[in-house]
């Protein structure tokens, strides 16, 4: 198969149109080519007059090898042979255990399964559809069910998301990854996206459908099931304890996956009491700001700006500012709405999701702003864990109780007063928002790091700094502030056969990350059953 990177593409093309690009960049007519599959298509926006598709075509035609040889000099053509990834099967009478079923925890399952071991998963929080419903009464009504939420349950804190894949890895499990996904229900098209993702509305279907899936294949999950502990004996892992319906329980098993996600911080004090080796962890924090969608599409697209085959407009953008902090935007969700991500009663957080449309009225993304180890305030391995919920329960009172959001527009941000009205940009945050100016609670430093870097945004993308535009609080968890120590094998430094995996642990950062991570503690764990694992 030849693969052909670079191809530019108008809006509008066809199926024609993509053979006459190929029959010209391989120099053959159009009846040798047998076949065109798109591998990923991105928008090349650089210049908003000549806004057009990059992609990069898979091509099976007739006498590839001579087509290879005259082609030779282009560096946009090559040779491929694609080789799926595949699990070996092996048998061992330990069946592990996985705490956790977010993107880490779901992948480490699935794989596991596959190989025969027979994985049994111990999640707190409930299946997605029973989550669905827990989520959409704190919505609605600002009561908050603390262990069914928008962090804790099937599928993790990625569910009620945008549902994005892209990720800054490199990784061949990556694909493996998307057609596992596919697979399960999702939208073939994240298979070619440059910017892939599924949406809320899809994505929870799609993490009903791999849960059934590892369950036929053997695997085990218990849901309202709260890992408590774990037991060693001179260094190695012999048991798991949680707790399920009011009940302790303990499970033996020789090896673990911890793929707990990054707001479960009570079990991490008891990791911690228990002398489990954790680290402080750089991380960020701040608001989420929200735009007119179509006045992003404007701004990026120009004249474009309505076409249908471009969608609405994602920005992503960073600075570096002269008080020696950068400002960075993150998550950025395209369409979509700001949402109550709360876990813990009296602290207040948000989040953004889309669903897969992305045709909400609003636009938003995180800004954040990096959170060092020296900001912590102290030398506890927590500390971070400790200044979130510092902050988030400042920004729940600043939002006067009932988990109502502290809002302002930016004008009057910039201008340090607190807002008393909407401008054009309405808030989509439920339950409620309230006017307040963030320096109610955060930190001076992420303040004045906020007014300098959306000044220096508004230079790059028209219209970020809108007077009208919005500003949410709080956004805490966009990662985790904790890292649990590991070696070169995956296994905790403390205890041989426990595998810190995932954004949790401190070792990913988004949905597609976390999922390989979970991959790669599963391959270890089958490597150890004597299986011989192959990745290409």
């Amino acid at each position: 198969m030849i693969r052909i990177q670079n191809i530019r593409l108008p809006l509008d093309y066809t199926e024609d149109t993509l053979r006459r690009a190929v029959g010209q960049k391989l120099h053959i007519p159009f009846d040798k080519i047998r076949s065109i599959k798109l591998r990923k298509r991105s928008v090349d926006a650089r210049k908003r007059d000549a806004i057009s598709f990059l992609a990069t075509l898979d091509v099976k035609a007739e006498g590839e090898n001579r087509i290879l040889s005259k082609t030779k000099k282009d560096r946009d053509i090559s040779l491929v042979t694609e080789k799926p990834y595949r699990v070996p099967v092996c048998k061992s009478a330990d069946r592990p255990v996985i705490v956790g079923f977010g993107p880490g925890g779901m992948f480490a399952a699935f794989v596991l399964a596959k190989a025969g071991l027979r994985p049994i998963v111990l999640e707190r929080g409930k299946p997605v559809d029973e989550r669905i419903a827990d989520v959409s009464t704190f919505r609605t009504t600002g009561v908050l069910h603390p262990e069914s939420n928008v962090q804790f349950g099937e599928g993790g804190a990625g569910t009620f998301s945008d549902g994005k894949l892209n990720t800054g890895i490199k990784d061949p499990r990556i694909r493996f990854v998307l057609e596992t996904f596919v697979q399960c229900g999702a939208p073939e098209e994240i298979l070619w996206q440059a910017k892939p993702h599924i949406g809320t509305d899809c994505l929870t279907g799609t993490v009903r459908n791999l849960r059934q899936l590892i369950e036929r294949m053997g695997g085990q999950v218990h849901f309202g099931a709260k890992m408590t502990g774990f037991v060693q004996e001179n260094g190695v892992l012999h048991a798991i304890s949680y707790e399920q319906d009011g009940e302790s329980k303990t499970i033996s098993c020789s090896h673990a996956i911890l793929a707990l996600g990054h707001s479960t911080r009570d079990t991490l004090e008891k990791l911690h009491a228990l002398g489990l080796p954790l680290a402080q962890k750089p991380f960020a924090m701040g608001v989420r700001i929200e735009h007119l969608q179509e006045q992003m599409n404007r701004s990026l697209y120009g004249k474009f700006w309505n076409h249908p085959a471009l969608g609405a407009a994602d920005y992503k953008l960073a600075v570096h500012l002269k008080n020696g902090r950068s400002l960075y935007t993150f998550c950025m969700c395209p369409g979509g709405e700001v949402v109550a991500a709360a876990s813990e009663p009296g602290r207040l957080c948000v989040n953004g999701m889309s669903n897969f449309a992305r045709d909400g009225r609003n636009a938003n993304s995180a800004l954040l702003v990096g959170v060092t180890p020296q900001d912590f305030g102290g030398e506890h391995p927590l500390a971070g864990m400790y200044l979130q919920r510092q902050i988030e329960k400042k920004a729940f009172l600043a939002g006067g109780g009932d988990f109502k959001a502290p809002v302002i527009r930016v004008g009057d941000f910039l201008k340090k007063r607190e807002s008393s009205g909407f401008g054009k940009v309405k808030p989509t945050y439920t339950p409620g928002t309230a006017f307040a100016s963030p320096e109610r609670y955060l930190p001076a430093f992420m303040t004045d790091t906020l007014r300098l870097g959306l000044t220096e945004m508004e230079k790059r993308l028209h219209g970020f700094a809108d007077p009208d535009a919005l500003l949410t609080g709080v956004e805490a968890r966009s990662s985790s502030p904790v890292r649990m120590l590991r070696g070169d094998d995956l296994c905790s430094v403390g205890c041989q056969g426990l595998y810190p995996c995932g954004e949790g642990a401190g070792y990913a950062g988004g949905i597609t990350s976390a999922a390989v991570d979970g991959i790669r503690c599963a391959e270890a764990i089958i490597m150890q059953a004597g299986g011989k694992v192959c990745v290409n």
